[in-house]
């Protein structure tokens, strides 16, 4: 990627500014004494966006307690993922009465309904994540796999795809390499799924944009100023 990424700021606002509601999903974290000094550069975009909106709702997932997939979609008696048997009877947590997952019935603390709730009540979601060791960070891919059952309904299931008038988008900043590719992926990742993905949503940003494999210290040191002067973002002070 080179300086002139920076416009997709302006263009993924444009964009946005013709939805009803928009869901944000940051899915980059930090230890909370670090976190807060230093903002996951992800979520600093995401936040920069939202400020320029007044059509968002922004979800940082790693403060919700999301149970791992159970991978029903396996099990030796079938693919049981997103079956009606699994459905979260809470007019609350699932008034959509789209939400079919097991794990959120074993486990009645878990908070995947605060992001499925929103999402069906949107016509727009992004999700801002970061490269970890050459794929999409721990809480997104999480998340996603929660977000099975979307897709077993349609596919397997034979039922309507519920999620076929969401336009998607998903952002991505990598240290040095692979943002492109992982970005690429998530893109078909979400078509597979249902969403209707709109390709000017889906850009990264990494800050080795000369040499592609520099793991050096130094450049590490330097991704926060790059990214910063890259989107003319002002400095926040806490950092």
């Amino acid at each position: 990627m080179n300086d002139a990424n920076y416009k997709n700021i302006d263009k993924t606002i444009e964009i946005l500014k013709n939805f009803k509601k928009v869901l944000f999903l940051t899915c980059s974290n930090r230890y909370e004494e670090i976190e807060k000094k230093q903002t996951p550069k992800s979520t600093i975009l995401a936040e920069v966006i939202a400020d320029n909106l007044d059509n968002v709702t922004l979800i940082n997932v790693p403060e919700l307690n999301i149970y791992p997939c159970e991978g029903n979609v396996s099990r030796e008696d079938g693919n049981k993922c997103g079956i009606k048997e699994a459905l979260l009877k809470d007019k609350e947590k699932n008034p959509s009465g789209y939400h079919r997952c097991w794990a959120s019935l074993h486990n009645e603390d878990d908070e995947l309904w605060k992001i499925s709730k929103e999402l069906f009540e949107s016509d727009c979601i992004i999700f801002f994540a970061s490269v970890r060791w050459g794929q999409a960070n721990m809480y997104y891919q999480k998340l996603i796999e929660r977000l099975n059952w979307i897709n077993n309904r349609f596919v397997p299931l034979g039922e309507n795809n519920i999620i076929k008038d969401i336009t998607s988008g998903f952002v991505i900043v990598g240290q040095h390499e692979n943002a492109d590719v992982v970005c690429k992926l998530q893109y078909e990742v979400h078509d597979y799924y249902g969403f209707k993905p709109n390709k000017d949503l889906y850009w990264c940003w990494m800050a080795e944009d000369i040499e592609y494999d520099d793991e050096t210290l130094k450049g590490y040191l330097e991704s926060y100023p790059k990214f910063y002067k890259m989107f003319r973002i002002k400095k926040i002070e806490n950092e």
